[in-house]
């Protein structure tokens, strides 16, 4: 590759200076974006509950640890400002925290199930984002990415989670609006939905051997979904390479939802 191509994919990818925050950064997706972010320059403060974990990846990216419960409204009003005093203001958020809480089927889930799924999954990035907008306005730029699910697009078989699915399908439409109501502020926001990759929620599917070749069977691509195969996409909407991209749901599933 010629130097000036060089340049200019740095200049595309590059993130020097720029404070990012990565929820769900305790483990799996969330630390491997938060890793990648660093990586490309910026300055990263990573949020989950356990701080023993946090601490460990703040200093091996030069980051800034927040410790949060993020289903809890009112600790998600904290983080913003601890990484505005800290870091600095906020350019780019990545909402990769998420969970269930019930393995009950539809017509059986807990009432308190359903609201702590869509408290984590729907309403803390929601929050979040509403906490950044000020800070990126005032820089007149900024990238929000959403992590979401193809259990947002597609039903499961064998899978419960309807509370889930719907947290995730209503994240890329919060994405949506929020993407043209702040479009005219340079606020980019899109939603990165995964397919199936070895996690720890994922863990026990991997290692039974029934429901690995289920995914295998059902997934297209000949390989096993990873989470590096993800942060390719939140890097790419995250940085100046997806600067004419907006309010979008980008798959990320081997082409599970394709067939």
């Amino acid at each position: 590759m010629a130097p000036d191509s060089d340049a200019a994919a740095q200049r595309m990818f590059g993130l020097d200076g720029r404070v990012a925050i990565v929820t769900g950064a305790s483990s799996g997706l969330g630390a491997a974006v938060a890793g990648a972010l660093a990586e490309l320059g910026a300055r990263v403060a990573v949020v989950a509950r356990r701080r023993d974990r946090l601490d460990g990846l703040a200093e091996e990216i030069d980051g800034l640890a927040v410790a949060c419960d993020l289903s809890d409204a009112g600790m998600v009003g904290t983080v913003v400002p601890a990484v505005a005093d800290g870091l600095g203001p906020p350019e780019i958020l990545v909402n990769a925290a998420g969970g269930m809480f019930t393995e009950e089927r539809a017509e059986s889930e807990p009432l308190d199930a359903v609201r702590r799924t869509l408290d984590l999954n729907l309403v803390a990035p929601f929050l979040l984002a509403q906490a950044v907008f000020p800070h990126m306005r005032a820089v007149g730029r900024g990238s929000i990415v959403n992590v979401s699910s193809i259990s947002g697009r597609v039903g499961i078989p064998g899978i419960p989670q309807a509370s889930y699915a719907a947290s995730k399908a209503a994240l890329s439409g919060l994405t949506a609006e929020l993407a043209v109501q702040w479009a005219r502020h340079s606020i980019r926001v899109n939603t990165v939905a995964p397919g199936f990759f070895r996690s720890e929620i994922t863990g026990p599917l991997y290692e039974n051997e029934r429901p690995a070749e289920y995914l295998r069977r059902n997934t297209p691509l000949p390989k096993e979904g990873g989470a590096g195969d993800i942060v390719g996409a939140v890097v790419w909407l995250a940085g100046d390479a997806g600067s004419y991209v907006t309010g979008q749901t980008v798959v990320v599933d081997g082409g599970w939802t394709a067939r």
